[in-house]
């Protein structure tokens, strides 16, 4: 018996609705400058504090707001109905191999977040429980999911993706397309009941599913005891990981001073003749003052070795015994590998930040053994693309 199901009550874009992930953008002005320059993008919706006519008000204060604007959207034909149904989903970009997936709902008590928790999908990274709240508070207000957890097929990908591939190939032309910030194109197709639907549903539930993306969203499920929750399985072959940077708007002491605090918390430290680049896995590079410090962090050997990732370290050792900042600070920034590491000088430069911290990608193989481990990464480590974008197919809740 599969994990994954159809779509009970679907909703599925006839264009133009489809939405970065709240996560890809570096602050909350670029979101509002995208729902100006498209009102129909469920940006709208999802973060509806930060649509142009609802600035200045809450989060929750603006989820009457939100309900508003999908009603609008599926009253004005930006939403079609359908039933019953999982989506095919393709993404493709020149110069890249296409990337499968296959929208769809997953049950929330396969969710397994500890070694001792049993279950089928596997949240491996922690998270920020304000931005849960939301998500919760979202769904409730709209009783509909309009952004899906990307989940990694482990053990059947091969055969998924040869799947969904072929599948693709023979479905014709799409029910809709949309073309992302980085010109990737965006293809739905809706799959009904019958032998195909079973074939998908049962190669995306035939192994662990790992959470590539939406660990938020994938607690928020938990959080409002939904059944299921709306996801795209895809596959090992689809995916790849990028850097996932930080950004401090505000440091705790002036930046001379941080290389002789680097090495009293025992980092190595070199300064280097070079604007700062995204550095090989061991080493992290910091800029700041127009210098580029290369710096290697200590590891304890006493922890188990997800604590002694690049990412964790950043944590643990230059955000917290360095800086004295909790990872949830508002003066720190994520950033995703949207952003190359040339835009990251670019805002210390402007003096919008005052340090950035550029750090390598995760590895794949890092991830797949912390995840088997079912231990958890840091917060804000692993920047899978191609991302599955929202507003393509929403779920309506029972």
């Amino acid at each position: 018996m599969t994990v994954v199901h159809s779509i009970r009550r679907a909703w599925l874009t006839t264009g133009s609705t489809g939405a970065q992930n709240y996560d890809e953008f570096a602050d909350d002005a670029e979101i509002t400058a995208i729902i100006s320059a498209n009102p129909h993008s469920a940006l709208a919706i999802e973060m509806p504090h930060l649509a142009p006519d609802s600035l200045g008000k809450s989060f929750s204060d603006s989820l009457p707001d939100a309900v508003a604007r999908l009603a609008l959207e599926r009253a004005e034909g930006g939403y079609v109905p359908a039933e019953h149904v999982v989506v095919l989903y393709r993404i493709t970009a020149p110069g890249e191999p296409a990337a499968y997936g296959l929208w769809s709902m997953v049950d929330t008590d396969q969710i397994s977040a500890t070694a001792d928790e049993p279950g089928l999908v596997i949240r491996n990274e922690e998270v920020f429980i304000e931005k849960v709240r939301e998500r919760v508070a979202l769904a409730g207000a709209l009783g509909t999911l309009l952004s899906p957890v990307l989940l990694l097929q482990t053990a059947k990908g091969d055969e998924l993706h040869a799947a969904l591939a072929a599948a693709t190939d023979a479905a014709g032309e799409p029910a809709a397309t949309d073309v992302d910030q980085t010109g990737r194109t965006h293809a739905i197709w809706a799959v009904g009941p019958g032998p195909l639907q079973d074939e998908l549903t049962a190669l995306a539930g035939g192994g662990e599913l790992v959470v590539a993306d939406g660990n938020h969203r994938s607690l928020a499920a938990q959080t409002g005891r939904l059944p299921r929750f709306l996801a795209v399985v895809t596959t090992p072959a689809s995916v790849a990981i990028q850097p996932y940077n930080r950004l401090i708007s505000e440091l705790s002491l002036p930046v001379g001073e941080l290389p002789a605090r680097l090495r009293a918390a025992g980092a190595s430290v070199e300064e280097l003749p070079r604007p700062a680049a995204i550095p090989a896995k061991g080493t992290i590079e910091l800029y700041a003052g127009g210098r580029t410090l290369a710096v290697t962090l200590p590891a304890d050997p006493q922890l188990p070795a997800v604590e002694n990732l690049d990412h964790a370290l950043v944590e643990r050792v230059l955000l917290g015994d360095v800086l004295g900042l909790d990872p949830g600070d508002k003066r720190i920034s994520y950033i995703g590998g949207d952003y190359p590491a040339e835009w990251l000088r670019g805002e210390v430069d402007a003096g919008r930040a005052e340090l950035a911290v550029l750090i390598a990608p995760v590895t794949v193989d890092d991830f797949v053994t912390v995840n088997l481990e079912r231990q958890k990464l840091p917060r804000k480590s692993t920047w899978f693309t191609p991302k599955a974008r929202g507003g393509l197919v929403l779920a309506q809740l029972d």
